[in-house]
């Protein structure tokens, strides 16, 4: 088993010094294929991190790893509109754009790109309309059990799924982050920097539920398909993504690369990543079609 170890976009607001400092730490310690720039979650955040972006894809470059541009994943504002068609001129034709909203896809006008995971594309239906337009590689939504996998890697096309993080479940017009600390959108003091993983959400009943980034909604677990790379290579994933976290990602992704290469095995790189993640759950349910939040370890038995 092998396949390319991919780093998808910081999508937590982290100090603009901190995040470039992340990203070239990821160029020079961490065994990674590509790796993807870009604010998926928020607009306002973008002016903070932008000035950084030219030195981390060139250090990155430099360091042998694929740089993917990813967009913003919902689209509101002509102003975004705007940011979005900059983004692609900036970019170049040489370098892949990860379209994270069906209007990037369009201003991309059928040239070569990624389809991310914040665009569902569920069934070959799908997936034959983006390659038709232009797609290189799908990103495949999380929710995807084992069994839809086999149909779409037929397509030959590159097949990305996570395999590691708190998984991205929605985006809405209103920052959740905000409205916790008694703030509206517009004037939200960026209260969502205080909080390096997302605020971490209970039911009623105190119990662990979800996790907010802003605008954004996450799975309260660390979605871990460690145990199940072997499966996912043999239905035709290419590519293994890992979000970033405040945490040794370069570590991580060493654990993986081992992983994918058969150097270690599930279970050892299992008990590695809870020496990353402390206290915090792992998921895996969607693989094995069950409830997403479900944690299984019959892949390692």
């Amino acid at each position: 088993m092998s396949g390319k170890l991919t780093l998808g976009p910081v999508l937590f607001n982290w100090a603009a010094d901190e995040w470039r400092d992340f990203y070239l730490r990821m160029a020079d310690e961490a065994p990674l294929d590509a790796v993807y720039l870009g604010e998926v979650v928020c607009s306002k955040r973008q002016p903070f991190t932008e000035p950084h972006w030219a030195a981390v894809t060139e250090r990155l470059e430099a360091a042998g790893k694929q740089v993917i541009h990813s967009t913003l994943a919902l689209l509101m504002s002509e102003r975004e509109l705007e940011l979005t068609r900059e983004l692609i001129e900036t970019a170049g034709s040489e370098r892949l754009i990860e379209a994270n909203d069906i209007s990037a896809v369009s201003l991309l006008g059928g040239r070569p790109h990624v389809i991310g995971p914040h665009i569902s594309c569920y069934n070959e239906g799908t997936l034959g309309y983006f390659t038709g337009r232009g797609a290189a590689r799908v990103a495949l939504p999380a929710e995807l059990g084992a069994g839809a996998l086999e149909p779409l890697a037929a397509s030959g096309i590159e097949l990305e799924m996570q395999v590691f993080g708190r998984l991205p479940l929605a985006l809405s017009a209103r920052c959740y982050h905000a409205r916790s600390h008694d703030l509206h959108k517009d004037n939200c003091q960026f209260v969502c920097a205080e909080d390096a993983d997302g605020m971490a959400l209970e039911t009623l009943d105190g119990e662990p539920f979800l996790a907010v980034n802003g605008t954004q909604t996450l799975s309260h677990g660390y979605y871990n398909l460690a145990g199940e790379t072997g499966a996912l290579a043999a239905a035709g994933i290419s590519h293994f993504r890992l979000s970033p976290h405040a945490m040794d990602m370069a570590e991580v992704a060493r654990i993986f690369r081992q992983l994918l290469d058969g150097e270690t095995e599930a279970g050892a790189a299992i008990e590695a990543l809870r020496a990353q993640t402390g206290d915090a759950p792992f998921a895996n349910g969607f693989f094995h079609g069950r409830a997403g939040v479900e944690w299984s370890e019959a892949a390692l038995e």
